[in-house]
């Protein structure tokens, strides 16, 4: 908490998905690309195919144009944006990597060096020596891959670093060589698509259709192995993540589930546009590939940050910048003693420290909806027993005082109407806009943490007494503080409950 708060309306993972994805989406093509176009520029040398080295001169210009101008600035974004985001969590990772990074960007600084000779050589330089640089560049640029893949992976799975703090106990983390496995094969199926992209716009001729086949089966050999690494390294998580996550994180598991249907839909139109009918591919459906591909690289990247949560760097910090090994000093002296930048308004610097890293209160992952009808009384609740809560939330180190500060700040932005009035329902309907808002957060009707086999079929008076003992059935179960309608209400709803689900 030594950094000033950078507080922007928009929401943090929005900021950096839209970043992070299409610089990944570029850099990796940046890869694959150079591997692509020494590997094809050999070939159509030894055959003497004319057309072919025309047509990759011109897919360099692309490439490079793509790659340098698009790839190198949005990669400056991202330091630009994590230093503002989360300077705790970047903070670390430059202290613990110092060399992995200065390492990497010695083999961008080659890459790019070789980009640009590369470019500029086709028609200056000799054959072997131009093929020379291309394979330099093409190895700079997996080498940097292989340093920045260690630094990243680092943060879902630190493995021996947690206890010993080496260098290469964080960098040969367990997910590791799967990860590395696994984008080099999206490098591959990138160099197919944007290939075909550039493809694309030549004339329907039998040149078209042995250049679009011949991309295609890049992209085929990319997804091959981006479908057995994926297993590699899904089974490679520990099981504790993947399992946490399956039983109460939506978000991880939606993205895994969009990045399946981006990337079977890709493999069909690479196999029908691609290998069947390639004097048919379009750049309309170039486009629609390089879309799938960035939907799918996409909904990886969005599994591979929201897995972790609450953590920024699994076991070690907080999506929030707590570092779980100053927990005793939090707990004992509170956040606001180690805020070295402060407001003046301690609910609001609170809630920025503690709350605002994850949740906007109209905007992205909003607060508002979640306490609109609600009290002070049941948000200070909630934040104490955060951790507890479907979505995997971190747990709350500071002091009770502290959480009162936040939830007064929250309560006076939120809808301080009765339920019934904010929502305009009565009887069971609002019972179980009760239930949603007050016990839905950590029991999830036929879903995560079910309560309706213990519930179903108890009497009025057994729901009463479960309500007006419900701060003594755990230490985090909030007391039931709405009023005496939504008492009923909730009564009435939870008397139509069955075993399994609602009635």
């Amino acid at each position: 908490m030594n950094y000033p708060f950078w507080d922007v309306g928009i929401g943090y993972g929005i900021l950096m998905a839209v970043i992070a994805i299409t610089h990944v989406f570029v850099s990796h093509f940046a890869i694959g690309g150079g591997l692509y176009l020494v590997v094809a520029e050999t070939a159509a040398r030894r055959a003497n195919d004319v057309m072919r080295l025309e047509y990759l001169r011109k897919l360099t210009k692309f490439f490079v144009l793509t790659t340098l101008v698009f790839g190198a600035l949005s990669g400056v974004g991202i330091w630009v944006i994590i230093g503002l985001l989360n300077p705790a969590a970047t903070e670390a990772l430059i202290h613990n990597f110092v060399w992995g990074w200065a390492t990497e960007w010695t083999f961008f600084i080659v890459e790019i060096c070789a980009a640009i000779i590369y470019f500029y050589g086709w028609k200056t330089m000799t054959a072997r020596s131009h093929q020379t640089v291309g394979w330099i560049y093409f190895a700079a640029a997996w080498l940097s891959l292989v340093v920045i893949n260690g630094i990243i992976c680092f943060m879902l799975t630190p493995g021996k670093w947690l206890e010993t703090g080496n260098f290469w106990h964080g960098f040969f983390n367990p997910t590791y060589w799967p990860s590395l496995v696994f984008r080099t094969g999206i490098c591959v199926m990138l160099a197919g698509i944007y290939s075909m992209a550039v493809a694309s716009t030549y004339p329907a001729d039998d040149f078209k259709a042995r250049t679009v086949r011949y991309n295609a089966w890049w992209s085929v050999i990319g997804l091959a192995v981006i479908a057995v690494s994926w297993l590699w390294y899904w089974k490679a998580i520990p099981a504790d993540i993947t399992t946490r996550a399956i039983e109460m994180m939506s978000t991880p598991m939606a993205a895994i589930d969009l990045a399946y249907w981006f990337l079977g839909i890709l493999a069909v139109i690479v196999v029908i546009f691609g290998l069947a009918i390639p004097k048919f591919m379009h750049t309309a459906v170039a486009v629609v590939l390089l879309a799938l591909g960035l939907g799918f690289f996409g909904g990886f990247e969005w599994m591979r940050e929201s897995i972790r949560k609450p953590y920024v760097i699994y076991d070690y910090m907080y999506g929030n910048a707590v570092e779980l090994a100053h927990t005793d000093t939090y707990q004992r002296e509170g956040y606001l003693s180690q805020m070295a930048f402060r407001t003046g308004d301690d609910g609001a610097d609170l809630f920025r420290r503690a709350c605002r890293s994850c949740h906007t209160m109209d905007g992205y992952q909003p607060l508002k909806p979640a306490f609109d009808g609600t009290d002070a009384a049941f948000i200070k609740a909630v934040i104490l027993g955060s951790h507890t809560l479907r979505g995997n939330m971190p747990r709350f180190l500071g002091t009770d005082e502290e959480a009162g500060l936040i939830a007064g700040h929250i309560w006076d932005q939120v809808d301080q109407r009765p339920m019934r009035d904010v929502y305009r329902v009565k009887d069971v309907e609002l019972g179980k806009k009760v239930y949603d808002i007050r016990c839905g957060k950590c029991h999830v009707i036929g879903g995560y943490n079910d309560k309706t086999e213990s519930l179903a079929g108890l009497s009025e008076d057994e729901f009463a007494d479960i309500l007006d003992n419900a701060s003594d059935y755990g230490e985090e179960m909030p007391a039931f503080t709405g009023d005496e309608y939504e008492r009923k209400a909730l009564i009435q709803y939870l008397g139509t409950l069955e075993e399994g689900g609602e009635q």
